[in-house]
């Protein structure tokens, strides 16, 4: 990377670590607030947990194209905006559904798929994906250090005070953007990189991202509804009050990635991928099934919950490299911004069917919802024959009347190494799929006077 896109990826990296550090700030101890609270029942607990899912997965893809017509930056900080006033909310309400309003309003702020975007402005292609992987390590970093500082902050502040945190967060966030951010001279003109119309129906019923977006979906919706258990499981079973719940939370979670560690870099391999990708959600499954039937003891209870973590911070972080390779070059926007919906829906199914459950059966019935559905995912993984993962090259043609796209199709689909070739005429661009041990670019950048690297 060239020194604009170093600055530009560190400041994008730590605008969305920011964001993500104050959702995940009050996610262990939130269902143990909401439920003291006026109005309180199990359901409304689980979706003051949940809430800002269900507006998150709503306006993603509408923030994304309003960024195309108004600009990246401006609706980041907007979404910053609504994200603070959403913390506000929640910081200021003595009621139940106050905080379940708050946390929608912090949802509102969409703009995940903004940032990723502006991410796409600022960097050539070539070192996007670096950069996206980048970005995806902050916003990891920002969920282990959000679950240990958590119950520790909510010791000196309380809730309410882990809230306006939040909105401080946000604020500082807008500063980043503003001021540290790059203005790109023009946004990407890369198609790929941004949500369409025309390419979402083709995106969303694709059977391997389908897997990949049923995967997230089920992912978050089990965090979600394990965190209304857990806390209260806690409490009773270790005896632990409220502001020393970090006791379990750092060592399980400091394990988890010693644990983690190997595994990524193994799943990092070609051949491995799926492997350690299927792996992880057994590992998930059998945390589940453990805290299912004996999370009424210390050691199981301690256990599953570490085993849980190791799958969970795996699969965070395999599933959006996985995605970003599967997902066709000229959709790749669109099915991210598909994948972000899914992603958010579960945090809100999750805080309401756990809730529900937890309200019905208590917390075996939480644990039980979370097997259910992690078992359902490990057979929709299993399905199917294993995708190849192919890195994605874009290229710009040349503004040359008279180009035969056929021919220059078919000279690119003979190069050794590539395995897919797609040209779109009115866009000018071709992207193509290609097996890194076998694909040379030179042989691309070979046909001088046809193409010029994007």
């Amino acid at each position: 990377m060239n020194g604009s896109e170093r600055r530009a990826v560190t400041a994008l990296a730590a605008v969305f670590g920011l964001r993500m550090f104050g959702l995940f700030l009050v996610l262990p101890v939130m269902a143990l607030y909401a439920s003291a609270l006026d109005g309180a029942t199990p359901l409304m607990v689980g979706m003051a947990l949940g809430a800002y899912g269900l507006t998150q997965a709503l306006l993603q893809i509408p923030f994304g194209m309003l960024s195309d017509r108004f600009g990246r930056k401006p609706l980041i900080v907007i979404g910053l905006a609504i994200f603070a006033l959403g913390s506000v909310v929640a910081a200021m309400a003595d009621t139940i559904t106050g905080v379940v309003l708050g946390r929608a309003l912090q949802g509102s702020g969409a703009i995940a798929a903004v940032v990723l975007a502006l991410l796409a402005d600022l960097t050539r292609e070539q070192q996007r994906t670096k950069a996206m992987a980048l970005v995806g390590m902050s916003i990891g970093a920002s969920f282990l250090i959000a679950l240990m500082a958590g119950p520790v902050v909510d010791r000196w502040v309380g809730v309410s005070g882990l809230f306006w945190l939040t909105m401080v967060l946000a604020i500082a966030a807008v500063v980043v953007v503003i001021w540290v951010v790059p203005t790109p001279q023009r946004m990407v003109r890369d198609p790929g990189v941004r949500p369409s119309r025309e390419r979402l129906q083709e995106a969303f019923f694709d059977p391997q991202l389908l897997r990949m977006d049923i995967g997230i979906f089920i992912l978050h919706m089990v965090l979600t509804a394990l965190f209304v258990a857990v806390p209260f499981e806690l409490i009773s079973i270790l005896g632990l009050a409220r502001d020393a719940h970090w006791q379990v939370y750092v060592p399980v979670l400091v394990a988890s990635v010693v644990v983690m560690a190997p595994l990524l870099i193994l799943g990092m391999r070609r051949g491995w991928t799926f492997l350690v990708f299927r792996l992880a959600i057994a590992i998930l499954l059998a945390a589940q099934v453990l805290l299912f039937g004996w999370s009424a003891e210390t050691v199981p209870l301690v256990v599953g919950l570490g085993l849980f973590f190791v799958g969970f911070n795996l699969l965070e972080a395999m599933l959006p490299s996985m995605m970003s390779r599967l997902a066709p070059g000229y959709a790749k926007g669109t099915a991210m911004g598909i994948y972000n919906t899914f992603e958010f829906a579960g945090v809100f199914v999750g805080g309401a069917l756990g809730g529900l459950s937890y309200g019905a059966w208590g917390a075996g019935g939480v644990f039980g919802l979370c097997a259910a559905a992690t078992a359902l995912w490990l057979a929709i993984a299993w399905v199917g024959r294993t995708p190849s993962l192919r890195n994605s090259i874009t290229l710009q043609l040349e503004e040359e009347p008279g180009l035969d796209l056929q021919e220059l199709e078919r000279r690119l689909r003979v190069i050794t190494g590539v395995h897919d070739v797609t040209v779109l005429p009115a866009d000018r661009v071709a992207y193509i799929k290609v097996d890194d041990e076998h694909f040379e670019s030179s042989q691309v950048y070979a046909l001088r006077g046809v193409l010029s690297a994007s």
